[in-house]
């Protein structure tokens, strides 16, 4: 491994300032301030005689280890961040010295902000839970252990001791499968969604219109059944069929350029007003000064149809505690645009938030747990990303989608 033999090189290197230093007849201290490696050299047993003076010497070089690990770290970042699994290095106190880019790609951070930080704060669990943690306090590695937290996946920790035994770091790399098992659900919902529409959606068509003629020849008791009755229920048969293929089906969204401001102020803000003051909603819409003069490439009606989705959900999870409060608002994060949509419901458990954007998952006996599986699709087809995060204080979605250049 390239960082074997740059251990390997460095300590030749010091050998040869050892050989070097012996050879001089004379004792000192030397301290170097800027890598912090001090030098020093002591006469012990001085032999005097006539003809010469005979000076055995020993000397001892100390250098800060921590030191040697930053550099050693630093050369292997670029190697690193051309692998896709997550590789995190942390210290003996789980403080984070190095990390590679698709880790903080994934988890959605700065690299140059997390580092230095302690791991609890990148992985958000608590430290009971944290694998690197456990091999740091008892010094037994891990390979390919299968996590269950937060994030899915293969997990193998190493461990790096200095001369005494003390342990400098624990390497973690971790093979995120977040996103296989994503795609496979994506996959078995797709394939239930071609068969049902399918099989159904042609039917459903006939009966409707069959229904329609029964209505204009029948008593009035009839027509009003078939109005209020069957002819809805089809229709949702239909929505439903709609919501399943819109998981299936490729991108295929008629995007087009619109100025942040215009699209929020005129556009989304002006819809979810009318349907907060229909349903008694407090809503309060915020753009930060920071999306001026930018824009995105979206499909409004299919960004609409997101916020309508979340403007549903908070509306059930609070229909019996009280006047539902909505707020979001919108900035400029980086390269994206970030709209946060953040109710005052009674929140999501955990166990049940980590399946929120799973097709087909729903706590509500009539619900078909399409809604935020649609919305993510959306979502993603935009090259954005939507996460959400729960208390007893509500819940918040964290939307991200690319700025236009």
């Amino acid at each position: 491994m390239d960082r074997d033999r740059t251990i390997e090189k460095l300590k030749q290197q010091i050998q040869a300032y050892e050989a070097l230093l012996k050879q001089l007849p004379f004792s000192f201290t030397y301290k170097d301030s800027e890598t912090n490696w001090s030098i020093m050299k002591k006469e012990e047993n001085m032999i005097s005689s006539n003809e010469q003076e005979i000076i055995d010497t020993s000397f001892t070089m100390q250098y800060n280890m921590e030191h040697l690990f930053e550099y050693i770290e630093k050369q292997l970042l670029s190697i690193i961040d051309l692998i896709t699994h997550h590789i995190v290095f942390i210290n003996n106190e789980g403080v984070i010295t190095l990390c590679n880019l698709q880790t903080a790609r994934d988890f959605q951070v700065v690299r140059e902000d997390i580092i230095g930080a302690h791991i609890r704060d990148l992985l958000k669990i608590p430290d009971d839970q944290i694998y690197l943690l456990q091999t740091l306090r008892t010094g037994r590695v891990m390979k390919n252990k299968e996590v269950f937290n937060n994030n899915y996946g293969l997990l193998s920790t190493q461990v790096i001791r200095a001369e005494n035994g003390e342990i400098q770091r624990v390497i973690g790399t971790f093979e995120f499968l977040e996103g296989v098992k994503r795609s496979e659900k994506q996959a078995l919902a797709g394939r239930i969604a071609a068969g049902i529409a399918h099989e159904i959606r042609n039917p459903l068509t006939t009966v409707r219109g069959y229904l329609q003629l029964w209505k204009s020849r029948s008593d009035q008791e009839f027509s009003l059944l078939v109005e209020n009755l069957l002819i809805p229920e089809i229709d949702r048969a239909n929505k439903i069929i709609t919501d399943f293929l819109r998981i299936a089906k490729p991108n295929s969204s008629a995007t087009e350029i619109y100025l942040l401001n215009d699209l929020c102020s005129n556009y989304i803000r002006s819809f979810l007003s009318t349907e907060a003051l229909f349903h008694n909603v407090s809503l309060t819409f915020h753009t930060h000064k920071n999306i001026k003069d930018h824009s995105i490439k979206v499909d409004r009606e299919e960004l609409l149809q997101v916020f309508i989705n979340l403007f549903r959900n908070s509306l059930e999870s609070t229909k019996h505690a009280g006047l539902l409060k909505l707020q979001i608002d919108v900035k400029k994060a980086g390269d994206f645009v970030l709209f946060v949509f953040k109710d005052n419901g009674g929140g999501i458990p955990k166990g049940v938030l980590r399946h929120i954007f799973d097709p087909f998952f729903s706590t509500k006996e009539e619900g078909t747990g399409l809604g935020l599986s649609v919305s993510r699709k959306i979502i993603e087809n935009h090259q954005g990303t939507i996460n959400a995060t729960s208390d007893q204080n509500g819940t918040v979605f964290y939307i991200k989608i690319p700025l236009f250049k």
